[in-house]
């Protein structure tokens, strides 16, 4: 009996074991794809970069992509909250917040960034609801300020709020989920 369940505890640690490495290899297969895309383009341009720059552009382009994928998630609940469900702009704001939020914290741990393994996941969860917290508060000023005050149009006001947030969100996720 004993040796059933240390087989198959064997099993199971090498079946976790190979999905992570076939993970890592299709990461690396994304990275290369979109690496040799960049520089093809880059040298279409006449441009060139060295490779922490080139490095750089792929985390901002894959940075981009899964931003643009949660915007898309906020942008939609904000929409039917806002406009079906007939709910105040900065409490619709909130709500699809966090539920873009969740996604992209996902997202950006497994296709962003170089993920700092020394600080606990429970850490980095903390760190990045905490920024992005900061983040949905900058949002929040924005949103009040031009639709409350200034009466502007309530999607223009998320297009000008989302643009601002994520080049905070970059330069702190950055900072504190790498290495």
């Amino acid at each position: 009996m004993s040796n059933r369940i240390k087989t198959k505890e064997s099993k199971e640690k090498k079946k976790v074991t190979n999905t992570t490495k076939n993970s890592k290899k299709e990461n690396k297969a994304i990275d290369d794809e979109t690496l040799s895309t960049v520089r093809s383009e880059l040298k279409k341009k006449n441009i060139s970069l060295n490779k922490q720059q080139e490095e750089l552009m792929i985390q901002i382009f894959k940075f981009i992509v899964v931003g643009g994928i949660a915007t898309v998630i906020d942008w939609i609940i904000y929409f039917v909250l806002y406009h079906f469900i007939k709910i105040e702009p900065i409490i619709a704001n909130i709500i699809s917040f966090a539920v873009s939020v969740v996604y992209n914290y996902w997202a950006s741990c497994k296709y962003v960034f170089k993920v700092n393994k020394e600080k606990s996941r429970a850490r980095q969860f903390v760190e990045f609801i905490v920024f992005a917290v900061i983040g949905l508060l900058i949002n929040e000023v924005i949103i009040w300020g031009l639709h409350n005050e200034l009466e502007w149009n309530a999607m223009l006001v998320k297009v000008i709020a989302t643009a601002i947030v994520m080049v905070f969100n970059f330069v702190t996720r950055k900072k504190f989920l790498e290495k």
